[in-house]
Parts: C-alpha cells; structure tokens; sequence
C-alpha cells in the first residue's frame, strides 16, 4: 500500500476536510488535549471503527434467540455433568 512506513506499522494518507473540523482540530493541539493533528485524527477514527464495529455485533446479536441459544448451551450439559469428578 503507497505510504506505509513498515518501521512504525503506520500508513501516510491525505485527507481533505472542512476547514471548520482543521480549524477544531488545531484548536484542540493548542490546548493540549492532542500533540498534534495526526494524533487527534486517528483517535477520531479509531473510536468511529470500533463504534461501527460495536454496532454491527449489536445487529448480529439482535439476530439470536435467546431460548434456542440457551437449549443449545445446555444440550448434553447433563451427561457432562455426571462424567466431572466429585470435588
């Protein structure tokens, strides 16, 4: 992939964004809430992906039944149960 630095795992990309999101960004690098812009940027996006992520196993989860999960989680439970050694 063009811009990757195999050294530092990390990939040099160009962005275009509303000057009113740079002007916000710069603004949090001045107070110190990010060193930098390429900082505060990859914080936005990784929290954006992981809640994308979050919402598509809430999606899939939604998907399940809760009783056939459960029957299935406790099919042979009871034999095994019996085969475990006394503690």
């Amino acid at each position: 992939m063009p811009g990757r630095c195999s050294a530092t795992g990390k990939a040099k990309i160009a962005i275009t964004l509303d000057e009113e999101y740079v002007e916000q960004i710069d603004r949090l690098v001045n107070e110190h809430i990010f060193q930098n812009r390429s900082q505060a940027i990859q914080e936005a996006v990784s929290d954006k992906l992981r809640k994308v992520k979050q919402g598509r196993l809430s999606l899939e989860c939604a998907k399940l039944d809760p009783t056939f999960e459960k029957a299935m989680a406790e099919e042979g439970l009871n034999e095994d149960i019996a085969a475990w050694p006394e503690y």
